[in-house]
């Protein structure tokens, strides 16, 4: 009587080991492969980043706005050092340029963050 019931109970619990067995496998295998999707897209982005910088600089070859900007940065330096009419024409070009609208002077941020390739100055001016 006693071994009737023996190989039916063996028979449960070897299902019910096998299915948990299963069951972490399918786990195991769950996190394997969301891991392996999150290395995929964490790669698929450095690699957009790479080439999008990659573009940048090429398109950079072949304009002439960097020297441009960096002129126009330049002025009000020099203009700096003419004596006082010089002085004056830079202090009352920044007072202008405050007094701009904030919408002007984040999308002059930006136009120049886009001119210099520059994604982290980017990133800067949408902090602010």
């Amino acid at each position: 009587m006693i071994a009737q019931l023996v190989g039916p109970l063996t028979e449960l619990a070897g299902g019910w080991l096998k299915g948990k067995a299963n069951a972490q496998a399918a786990n195991a295998n769950l996190k394997l492969v969301e891991a392996e999707a999150k290395a995929s897209i964490m790669k698929n982005a450095a690699m957009s980043e790479s080439e999008w910088e990659k573009l940048m600089a090429q398109n950079a070859n072949n304009s002439w706005a960097d020297e441009l900007y960096a002129v126009i940065f330049a002025l009000p330096l020099v203009l700096a050092f003419a004596g006082n009419w010089g002085r004056d024409i830079v202090q009352n070009g920044f007072t202008a340029l405050d007094a701009c609208p904030d919408w002007y002077k984040a999308a002059l941020g930006i136009i120049l963050s886009a001119t210099f390739a520059s994604r982290q100055a980017t990133k800067f001016f949408r902090k602010k």
